[in-house]
Order: C-alpha cells, then sequence, then structure tokens
C-alpha cells in the first residue's frame, strides 16, 4: 500500500506546515472582583464586588454589593454610591463617581479604589468605607472613531477670547452625525456665543421659557466624513472670575434598529490663569 499524503493545511506546525489562524480580538467585557466588606456596630455588613468594562472608548465602574446581618442567612441587594480611582505603575489613570465611567486606558493591570456608602433599607444599612481590588483588562483599546482639537489651551479672566474647535471623524463606521458640546462653569459668569448656525446657547426651564445657559453651547454636526474635518469658532467671554471650558462628543454609530449604539467622546479642556 502507497504512501498517503496530507494537504499541506492539515500538516502539523511542528512539522513546518502552516500556523494556527490567530485567536479574534476579545470583545467588550466586564470584569468583576471582590473588593471588601464593610462592618456596622449592630451587625449589619456589606459585602462589596468592584467591577469594570474594557474593550469600548469609555470604561463603565460599579460597586455592587450585598448587605445583611452578620448571622443571618437573607441576603439584600444594596444601593451603592461614592467616587473611584484606578492606577498603575504608581499614578491615576482614570477616576469619576460610582457608577460612572471613564476613558478606557488599555489593557493592563489596575489597582482600583473606591470610597462608597452602601444603604439597604430592609436591614437599616448605611456603612461607609474604602474598598479596593486589582483586575487586569485584556481586551485591546479600541481604535478611535473621532477627534477634538482647538487651537489654544489657555483662557484670562477679564478677556475675550476665540477658540477654533477641530472635529474629526477617522473611521468609516457609521455616519456624519454629532453633537459637539462646550460648557464652562457654571456660576463664573462665563458666556459662550459663536456665529455659526448650528450651535445654540441650550435652551432651559418649562416652556414658554425663553431662558438659556449662555455658559454652555450645543452643535449639531450632520456632515462628519473621514478626511473631511469640521470646525467650530467660539468665543468666550470671561469676567473677573476664571472658568474652564470642557468639550465633548456625542456620536451615533446605528447597528439596524439597536436602542442604544452611540458613544461619547471627552475632548480637550482649555483652562484658566
Amino acid at each position: 500500500m502507497g504512501a498517503v499524503l496530507l494537504p499541506l493545511a492539515l500538516v502539523s506546525p511542528a512539522w513546518g506546515g502552516t500556523d494556527p489562524a490567530p485567536a479574534p480580538p476579545e470583545p467588550p467585557s466586564t470584569l468583576c472582583a471582590p473588593a471588601g466588606t464593610l462592618h456596622g456596630a449592630r451587625g449589619q455588613h456589606a459585602v462589596v464586588s468592584l467591577c469594570a468594562g474594557s474593550g469600548t472608548p469609555t470604561m463603565a465602574v460599579s460597586t455592587p454589593a450585598t448587605c445583611g446581618q452578620l448571622r443571618a442567612t437573607v441576603r439584600y441587594a444594596c444601593r451603592t454610591s461614592g467616587t473611584w480611582t484606578a492606577a498603575r505603575d504608581g499614578g491615576t489613570v482614570a477616576s469619576g463617581k460610582l457608577p460612572g465611567s471613564g476613558e478606557y486606558p488599555g489593557p493592563g493591570t489596575y489597582d482600583f479604589t473606591a470610597t462608597v456608602r452602601v444603604r439597604s433599607a430592609p436591614e437599616g444599612v448605611d456603612l461607609q468605607g474604602t474598598v479596593h481590588a486589582t483586575l487586569t483588562l485584556t481586551a485591546p483599546r479600541p481604535k478611535a472613531t473621532h477627534g477634538i482639537e482647538v487651537d489654544r489651551n489657555t483662557l484670562r479672566p477679564d478677556s475675550v477670547t476665540t477658540l477654533t474647535y477641530t472635529v474629526q471623524r477617522h473611521s468609516a463606521e457609521g455616519d456624519g452625525s454629532a453633537r459637539f458640546g462646550l460648557i464652562a462653569e457654571e456660576g463664573t459668569g462665563a458666556e459662550l456665543t459663536t456665529t455659526d448656525a448650528r450651535c445654540v446657547n441650550p435652551l432651559i426651564g418649562h416652556h414658554p421659557s425663553k431662558d438659556r445657559l449662555p455658559h454652555a453651547l450645543d452643535c449639531a454636526l450632520t456632515d462628519l466624513q473621514p478626511g473631511h474635518p469640521d470646525t467650530v469658532v467660539v468665543r468666550v467671554a470671561l469676567k473677573s472670575r476664571c472658568s474652564t471650558v470642557v468639550s465633548k462628543l456625542g456620536y451615533w454609530m446605528p447597528q439596524g434598529q439597536a436602542l442604544y449604539t452611540g458613544g461619547m467622546l471627552a475632548g480637550p479642556t482649555v483652562t484658566c490663569g
């Protein structure tokens, strides 16, 4: 009987055949780990976990908990609130309120610290404390689909400064619609104006109110295309008090009739000094 010849694609790589196909990239996911237990003076306790999302432009962070009495077998869901930070190599890379989100910093091992308040009405639990968890996130950082730039980074009190923002769409995914927002600090007297017809100071109050927020602008951009950036020119008037101006972009990434497939991008912050 003659020798049987195997097709080259079926030969083991150890014998000099083809390499196996690379593993597909890890999809977006949420990773949770035990973060600590808070104790009360009358036997109340709360077991707190810390969860972080990965693989999307924003990293959602939450601290779910269960509450109960020390010797009771019944456990209750708890309400948690507070703040969190994520550190790597001794430096803080993201922070925010609970529950909340920050920019996903990419794969790596992060030390999360959360200062939490945990409450549960059935058990009369109201505990506060600090919990910790170490999470190793492995999902790759997604490629940027949009970008925001500004031509100046500093404002001065008692002055009017013109800022030119450049908004770009890098990816062919999605469409050209986006909402570009700018907001200064409330109560400082800062005023944001523009002659761009796509932008308005947001309307507040009930109809027929005509009151608008002078320290904010909301711009509807509808023609963003890869390789064709758009610009928005804004005048920022500051009085005697300083104010920063933050920027953000909400964009639509439609996937059929899915309820929510949009994204949010934080732009540069213009400081004052």
